[in-house]
């Protein structure tokens, strides 16, 4: 029963790193999908740099044309002075250039603080599009790096598949069947040592009775608790199977 117990640590070992192999796999696609999500939103953030950055110059070219407008105006006032007569006249319209004046400097203002503002924007959209392109740069290596991995688990999940189908087939029809049975239920752990009375897996007390029956080990055990298959790990010819199914796990 013990080279059964053997092969079944196997079983459950070659299983371990079938999961483990799977799991990578299936994490594969998803950093892709995070990878191509980072990039959109970063593409978007740009664009919204840009989308603001045009806005800002499209203000500055209105603000440009209304004080070309205001020294048109300014003009046309100062033409009107010299052909005017009255002193009322004169007053007013001296009154309207001043305001023309100071409406032209309140422009002038607006139009500096601007061209401050998208000196600044400017910069930070160059500095964005560098990022932009190695990010890009970064996104796609990383993917064919995912990729490349993924090809290598692919060929691994195929091996152990094969290794798996001859495990089976040096393992008694019925105890395999029994094996599947609980991982199929259980999932993970199918056969689980018992150290010190203690199955590894629920951390329950076997009875002494029974104990002393998965010691001698000349027939199939199961934990009264977790129903697993156990077996005594502290016999020296299974610990270098329980050692290397630890490996697995880490």
């Amino acid at each position: 029963m013990k080279v059964q117990i053997k092969k079944l640590i196997d079983l459950q070992n070659c299983d371990s790193r079938i999961a483990d192999v799977k799991d990578k796999k299936e994490q594969g696609p998803i950093k892709i999908q995070e990878l191509e999500e980072g990039l959109i939103a970063f593409e978007n953030k740009l664009k919204d740099e840009l989308g603001r950055l045009e806005a800002y110059k499209q203000e500055g070219r209105k603000i440009d044309r209304e004080i070309e407008d205001i020294d048109s105006q300014i003009e046309k006032s100062n033409n009107k002075l010299s052909n005017i007569k009255s002193n009322k006249e004169y007053s007013a319209a001296l009154k309207e250039l001043d305001e023309l004046k100071r409406i032209k400097s309140l422009s002038e203002d607006k139009g500096l603080n601007i061209m401050e503002e998208l000196e600044v924007m400017n910069a930070g959209c160059v500095e964005s599009k560098a990022n932009m392109e190695k990010l890009k740069n970064d996104v796609e290596k990383n993917r064919d790096k995912i990729m490349e991995e993924i090809k290598v688990l692919e060929k691994e999940f195929k091996r152990l598949e094969k290794e798996r189908v001859s495990l089976g087939k040096s393992i008694e029809e019925n105890l395999l069947k029994k094996y599947d049975f609980i991982r199929e239920r259980k999932g993970g752990i199918v056969v689980s040592p018992v150290i010190k009375g203690v199955c590894q897996t629920c951390h329950l007390d076997i009875p002494p009775q029974q104990f002393n029956e998965v010691i001698r080990g000349d027939k199939l055990m199961n934990c009264p608790n977790c129903i697993r298959i156990i077996y005594w790990g502290e016999d020296e010819s299974f610990k270098d199977d329980a050692a290397a199914g630890e490996n697995v796990k880490e």
